[in-house]
């Protein structure tokens, strides 16, 4: 009989819960054991897959969403790792556990607990992979005090990488096994999940790329082992609360890939994850030329996850399907020669504010390239770029706002009018009759508020400082002067 190993009696909701066990290490375990569990409670059933995590150690991770006690059964093809039962009690979430994210009324999205969720991300497509584990650290560092909370990053290396460790066994094209996975890589990579979870971000990961161009081979690999890939990502990753998933960047660059071949992985994910994560996938574009979009009407998909240059087109993508607009590639801040990565701080300041209050999100990139750095976007590090605090500075409009501003315009109550490179001396609002308004004039790039003397009710003529990058806050003056708020100008 296998040994079973010392289980944990308990875990917070939406935390992990880890079921380990000793078996077989001969021949190839990833592609001959076969392990599940099945956790109940009450009429509540999640059956997660297991994996080998090598040394003859399975794992089953499972993330409980009730309160209370859960049992547990394992099923296997392996007569000594079946049938192992047990139970644990799941307990209150701690203070900043929320659960996953989820979409909320059809364009934004919210924690399962329900507190609201916008999503401010960035750009870090292989922080992880260069063994630089102070570099690492310092990109923590960096997240921990800026104000993204979601991270878009890699699972797989780029043409020309040669990470210390991959995904699978191997560290050059030439000795990668696709039939056996590298334990040490994924303990890696989840350790910086978790700190990541520990700080308040997402990671949203990127299962494939195109970027591979004959070099590696994981951008061609056939259907067998592109889900025999990502049912092992799923098993080891999916139990994170802080998961998403996005299936590609720039899929339709991938020439060895149909829509139909996406559409079946993408799927696959869909039917493997126990928790129902977000999902969405990422088009290409050539930059100022086109950009064809993913069907994002399609059911698997969750969330419209798009690259495109022109922010004004958020109001066009809204109407097309009522799931959120998040533009994770509206081109990069910095010194790049590549079109995509040299826009100005103050083009990606622009390109927020006009997404936001069209009702979309944005990720934030940054491409400074200097002789003895890498790019933010490629490793992390260190933020040298202006947008960010100004991302910083939009973040806390938008979250002392509503969370639905869109709606909330709609209903008269909230209205955030953006002006963007127009430097109008004077503005004519149309504001409903017998209600009152305060009105505050924002200044974007300088981060200042200034509240407008009195208060405002139907067509009002807003002077205005004839300054590009402005913009208007408007509220009830009720609902203003019951919140406290206070006058004067702020940072």
């Amino acid at each position: 009989m296998t040994e079973f190993l010392k289980q944990p009696t308990s875990v917070e909701k939406w935390g992990i819960f880890e079921l380990s066990l000793n078996g077989p290490s001969e021949g190839n375990p990833y592609q001959e054991v076969n392990l599940t569990a099945r956790f109940q409670y009450k009429n509540r059933i999640v059956e997660p897959d297991g994996f080998y995590d090598g040394n003859g150690v399975y794992r089953i991770r499972f993330m409980p969403d009730e309160i209370g006690i859960w049992c547990y059964i394992t099923t296997s093809s392996i007569p000594e790792l079946d049938g192992h039962h047990g139970e644990f009690i799941c307990l209150q979430p701690s203070l900043g556990n929320h659960g996953p994210v989820r979409v909320k009324n059809g364009y934004h999205f919210a924690y399962e607990d329900g507190t609201a969720y916008m999503p401010f991300g960035t750009t870090c497509y292989h922080w992880t992979h260069h063994g630089d584990e102070r570099n690492e650290e310092l990109t923590l560092q960096t997240l921990e005090s800026s104000p993204f909370n979601k991270v878009r990053m890699c699972i797989l290396p780029t043409r020309g990488m040669r990470p210390p460790q991959l995904a699978f066994t191997g560290t050059t094209p030439e000795d990668t096994d696709r039939t056996r996975f590298n334990p040490a890589f994924f303990a890696h990579l989840e350790g910086r999940i978790a700190d990541l979870c520990r700080l308040g971000i997402e990671a949203d990961l990127i299962l494939f790329h195109p970027y591979d161009k004959g070099d590696w081979g994981f951008d061609s690999m056939d259907r067998e082992t592109d889900q025999y890939y990502l049912r092992y990502v799923i098993a080891r990753l999916a139990a994170f609360r802080n998961v998403w998933w996005s299936l590609s960047n720039e899929y339709d660059f991938n020439k060895f890939k149909t829509v139909e071949d996406w559409d079946r992985l993408i799927q696959f994910v869909q039917r493997r994850d126990p928790y129902q994560h977000l999902r969405s996938i990422h088009n290409g574009t050539k930059m100022y030329e086109s950009s064809p979009l993913y069907d994002f009407s399609k059911p698997w998909i969750t969330h419209q996850s798009i690259q495109h240059w022109d922010p004004e087109l958020t109001t066009e993508w809204r109407m097309a399907n009522r799931k959120p607009v998040v533009i994770d590639e509206i081109s990069y801040e910095g010194n790049s020669s590549r079109r995509w990565g040299n826009i100005s701080g103050e083009e990606m300041t622009l390109r927020f504010w006009e997404t936001m209050t069209r009702g979309g999100y944005v990720t934030h990139g940054e491409a400074y390239t200097h002789q003895d750095k890498r790019a933010w976007i490629s490793s992390g590090g260190t933020l040298q770029g202006e947008s960010s605090e100004r991302m910083a500075f939009l973040r806390r409009i938008m979250e002392e706002g509503p969370a639905d501003w869109s709606q909330a315009a709609q209903d008269g109550d909230y209205y955030l009018n953006y002006f963007g490179r127009h430097q109008h001396a004077y503005y004519e609002l149309a504001l409903p009759m017998g209600t009152e308004y305060s009105v505050e004039i924002i200044d974007t790039w300088n981060m200042t508020v200034t509240p407008l003397g009195g208060t405002f009710s139907g067509p009002s003529r807003i002077e205005l400082p004839g300054n590009p990058y402005t913009a208007l806050r408007i509220r009830k003056a009720a609902q203003l002067a019951g919140a406290g708020a206070g006058g004067g100008e702020s940072a």
